[in-house]
């Protein structure tokens, strides 16, 4: 009965601990796509601000000019 018992519960703390690895695994990928998205936005953010002061200064230039 014992020798059953301990089967048992090794059974079940091997279940736990790989539910708890799955759990683990999924939550890091979670975490990978949100920084790979927050990365993107920033870049698109940096992107139209350059555009923004580049045709602001191509602006000035032909009001100088003029």
């Amino acid at each position: 009965m014992r020798l059953v018992s301990r089967h048992i519960l090794r059974a079940e703390v091997l279940a736990v601990c790989g539910l708890l690895l799955v759990g683990a695994i999924s939550g890091c990928t979670t975490t990978q796509d949100t920084a790979a998205r927050k990365q993107t936005q920033s870049k698109r953010i940096l992107e139209r601000r350059d555009h923004r002061q580049k045709h602001r200064q191509a602006e000035r230039a032909k009001g100088k000019k003029g």
